[in-house]
């Protein structure tokens, strides 16, 4: 059974300190706003058994949209 990617483990990160720095930072809100729905469509997408190729696709769209909040999380706010 498929299940949500946990970013705050892969952020090596506490939930309370993202949560405190998006609050602050709009385009971090909107960029954690996007993964969320990214990760919900790769959830999506493996319960139906999609293809392959479209599990795929979704999964490189949620991990574009990590490097995004990688480099914001790293930028000075």
């Amino acid at each position: 059974m498929p299940v949500p990617h946990d970013l705050y483990q892969d952020l090596k990160r506490s939930k309370e300190e993202i949560q405190h720095k998006r609050t602050k930072d709009p385009l971090l809100d909107s960029l954690l706003n996007k993964y969320s729905l990214a990760d919900a469509e790769v959830v999506k997408a493996e319960e139906a058994k999609s293809s392959d190729d479209a599990v795929k696709k979704l999964k490189e769209t949620r991990l574009m949209v990590k490097d995004k909040i990688v480099k914001q999380l790293e930028s000075p706010s």
